[in-house]
C-alpha cells in the first residue's frame, strides 16, 4: 500500500477470502477477475495476500481441482492472452516454503524480501502510535521497546489492549477515569509472549535443511544474531 502511495497509483488488494470459493470454478473466475480489474486500473500495484493459499505447492495438493488455481495464477502472471504492462505484482506469505516452485521462477515472484520482526526503534514507534488511541500518562515507550524483543506489531497491540482492560477494571473498582500507565503494561507483559518465536523456530528448520540454493539466506543471517538466539534459547 505504501509503494502504491509513493508511486501515486491505485492499490488493488486481493485477499485469500476474496478468491477461494467452495463452488467448482468460482475461485479461478474470481482470481481472473482480480487480474482483469488490475489491468484495467493500470498503472497500479496488485497485492496478493497469503500467496501460499493461492499458490500452494502443486506436488502436495490432494486433488486436481486445487491444482487448477495454481495453474491459472501462473498463466495470469505470465500474461497469457493479456498484458501486464504497468502492473507491479507483489505478494506476501508467512510460509514461503509452501509456495509452488514455479511461482518463484524468473519473471514471476523472483525477488524475495524477508521482513523481520520490528527492531527496538520500530517497536518504540509502534508503542507511541497505538497508545495514542488510549488515554495515557507519559508511557515509557523506549523502555517498553527494550523489554519486548521480537514482539510483532500485533503483539504490541495485544499488550496494550490487555493493559487497557486492566485500566478498565481499576476504574470499575475505584471509580474515576485512570489513564493507561507504563505500570499497567509491565503488569500484563508476562501474559503476552512474542508470537514470532514459533515462526522463527520453524524457519530455522528450513534454513538448516532446505537452504541449498540460498533461498533463506536472509533469514539465516537474522537467526545468527545474538539477541535472536538468546530469545529462541529461552523456549
Amino acid at each position: 500500500r505504501a509503494t502504491a502511495g509513493e508511486c501515486n497509483v491505485p492499490f488493488v488488494n486481493v485477499r485469500i477470502e476474496d478468491v477461494l470459493d467452495p463452488y467448482m470454478g468460482m475461485s479461478e473466475r474470481k482470481l481472473h477477475s482480480a487480474f482483469q480489474f488490475a489491468r484495467a486500473s493500470a498503472p497500479c500495484v496488485l497485492f496478493l495476500d497469503e500467496i501460499d493459499g493461492l499458490g500452494f505447492a502443486r506436488s502436495r495438493h490432494v486433488s486436481a481441482t486445487s491444482r487448477t488455481l495454481v495453474d491459472l495464477l501462473l498463466q495470469e502472471l505470465d500474461a497469457i492472452g493479456a498484458e501486464n504492462d504497468d502492473l507491479l505484482i507483489l505478494a506476501a506469505t508467512n510460509a514461503p516454503w509452501d509456495v509452488d516452485e514455479a511461482l518463484l521462477r524468473p519473471g514471476r515472484f523472483d525477488r524475495r524480501i524477508f521482513v523481520p520482526p520490528p527492531d527496538e526503534e520500530a517497536r518504540r514507534h509502534i508503542f507511541e502510535v497505538v497508545s495514542e488511541r488510549v488515554p495515557n500518562r507519559s508511557l515509557d515507550a523506549r523502555g517498553l521497546a527494550k523489554r519486548t524483543p521480537l514482539y510483532s506489531g500485533a503483539d504490541i497491540r495485544a499488550l496494550i489492549e490487555r493493559a487497557t482492560d486492566a485500566v478498565i477494571d481499576e476504574a470499575l473498582d475505584g471509580g474515576g477515569e485512570p489513564p493507561l500507565e507504563t505500570r499497567h503494561l509491565e503488569a500484563v507483559m508476562p501474559a503476552i509472549h512474542p508470537t514470532t518465536l514459533e515462526w522463527l523456530e520453524r524457519a530455522r528448520h528450513y534454513v538448516e535443511f532446505a537452504n541449498q540454493g540460498g533461498r533463506y539466506s536472509e533469514i539465516e543471517t537474522y537467526l545468527k544474531r545474538r539477541d535472536v538466539q538468546r530469545q529462541l534459547g529461552k523456549r
